[in-house]
């Protein structure tokens, strides 16, 4: 039988790592303002205790979701509607009128005969 081996991750940019560091951290200051345990945040988030000191810890093995659901009980969720907005992303909008080569689709008459 074979043995399934587990693809291994590049190693996360430092600036990535901070980021998720700092988001924790905000996470673990809302729970505590709003005199949360760990424990409280888990159970209405359908989550493990554990998944939340991970979440507070920042860290990038924690699937997005798990982040969304702790943010979502807190009422913070919705700040999520920012992330990747395209009309929010200046570098992203002057890539796209950039002048160079563009394909151009030449349009041809509809041939409507069957």
């Amino acid at each position: 039988m074979p043995v399934m081996t587990r693809s291994v991750a590049s190693p996360l940019p430092p600036e990535v790592g901070l980021r998720l560091a700092a988001l924790g951290a905000r996470i673990r200051d809302a729970r505590l303002h709003r005199k949360l345990r760990q424990v409280d945040l888990a159970e209405r988030a359908g989550l493990s205790r554990s998944t939340i000191e991970a979440i507070e810890r920042g860290s990038a093995d924690t699937a997005i979701g798990a982040f969304a659901r702790a943010l979502w009980v807190m009422g913070l969720d919705r700040e999520l509607d920012v992330v990747a907005d395209t009309a929010l992303d200046q570098e992203g909008a002057a890539l796209e009128y950039q002048p160079g080569e563009r394909r151009v689709r030449i349009r041809r008459a509809l041939d409507n005969d069957f």
